[in-house]
């Protein structure tokens, strides 16, 4: 029987009897086909649910079901017990689904991160401006027409004891190193130092101005 993989079955062993609730009724019918075809369903939409690595909780899943009568039609109960197993093929196959599922769920979880930290960014103006310039150094003058599709894009804030200025010195890091000319870094780091100011990481501009000094030495550092 297909188990919550379609590909991946339990082999089942499934024994039952059945039971006349109306006696006038015996004879008329073949009980047997009847509840073999009931217990046997149970069993498949029960098992369907649980995957083969949970061998003991989807037999007590479908044993906590299948030993209580239950009626078919025409006066007839039927009850059952289930014994499953898993051939080493379907169980192989179980545990490699499970780690790409598991590899899925990661990627998905980093990419929501991600996407958080972007709308983070784009929805506070100095943090956008910062990162346009890093981004775009070249188009600067189109930052106005981000900002102005990003309007209403709500702020996401990063949860309580979140290293935010150790976020900040590695982006700032990665960034500067990818900078061409000291044109851009000039550009890219004085904005840094705005956004800084701004956001009252006094410890970090003062940073940003000695980075800034060391990529343009006659600049002194504000």
């Amino acid at each position: 029987m297909a188990s919550r993989i379609a590909s991946v079955s339990f082999t089942v062993r499934l024994s039952g009897g059945w039971r006349w609730t109306d006696p006038s009724l015996a004879g008329h019918q073949a009980p047997a086909v009847l509840a073999r075809d009931h217990l046997r369903r149970q069993a498949g939409r029960i098992l369907r649910q649980h995957s083969v690595l949970e061998l003991e909780a989807a037999q007590d899943a479908a044993n906590a079901v299948l030993m209580r009568w239950s009626p078919l039609a025409h006066g007839l109960e039927a009850a059952g017990v289930v014994q499953l197993d898993v051939p080493a093929r379907d169980r192989d196959l179980a545990e490699e689904h499970a780690r790409r599922q598991q590899a899925a769920d990661l990627e998905h979880e980093e990419e929501m991160h991600r996407l958080i930290r972007l709308q983070r960014v784009l929805a506070d103006p100095d943090l956008r401006r910062v990162w346009w310039t890093a981004r775009f150094p070249d188009r600067f003058t189109n930052l106005e027409e981000l900002t102005d599709a990003l309007q209403g894009l709500p702020v996401q804030y990063a949860p309580e004891g979140d290293d935010v200025r150790g976020d900040i010195r590695r982006f700032t890091d990665r960034l500067v190193t990818t900078l061409h000319t000291p044109q851009q870094r000039e550009v890219f780091l004085h904005a840094l130092v705005q956004t800084l100011s701004a956001l009252g990481y006094h410890d970090l501009k003062t940073a940003a101005a000695r980075w800034q000094a060391s990529y343009d030495p006659g600049s002194p550092p504000e």
